[in-house]
């Protein structure tokens, strides 16, 4: 129970042990609650983002005893075209503008493994502050510590105003079977 929130207590810390300089005072919404900041996604930040997402989801389940996923194409491809559509949508769900599902997303990118679960979030908020999220909510928890997945797919769509919507898509891949050679 504490280790998932060790790797975001850690975060925290090494975060703060960087501050040089008088925390700069945070706006605040009329909720009193912190505004949003706007984080943007270069394309060439693109490789180091998809790695750290990866590299938070490991984390989170070598610390529940789970073993790693391994990043897969196709899998991306059906998480890119539904971070694009949730983003034309207006709304974060998991079905499609056609009315597709996960699976039928997972099956039309030619993912040959057997669909697991998908993550999804609408928010103005880093890839590892995502992660952070999915992993103290227990229904994307669950799909984050599935034993079944070995491959993931992450993706995501940035709005101009900022908004990311990311979904990361879990499958699960069999060992190709052997055949007898005669």
């Amino acid at each position: 129970m504490i280790r998932p929130f060790a790797f975001l207590l850690v975060s925290v810390l090494a975060l703060a042990a960087c501050e040089t300089t008088a925390p700069a005072q945070i706006p605040l919404g009329a909720d009193g609650r912190p505004l949003p900041v706007v984080v943007r996604i270069n394309p060439a930040d693109a490789p180091r983002v998809r790695q750290r997402v990866m590299e938070g989801l490991n984390t989170m389940r070598a610390q529940n005893g789970v073993g790693p996923l391994q990043p897969n194409a196709e899998l991306a491809s059906a998480a890119a075209t539904h971070a694009q559509d949730m983003s034309f949508q207006s709304r974060p769900w998991h079905w499609g503008s056609d009315g597709s599902s996960p699976m039928q997303r997972t099956q039309r990118a030619g993912y040959r493994g057997t669909f697991v679960g998908e993550l999804i979030s609408e928010t103005f908020e880093t890839e590892v502050e995502t992660v952070n999220a999915w992993m103290v909510e227990p229904e994307t928890r669950q799909v984050i510590l599935d034993r079944r997945a070995n491959e993931a797919g992450v993706a995501w769509h940035q709005d101009e105003n900022g908004k990311l919507w990311w979904v990361v898509v879990l499958g699960e891949r069999s060992a190709p079977m052997m055949t007898a050679g005669f």
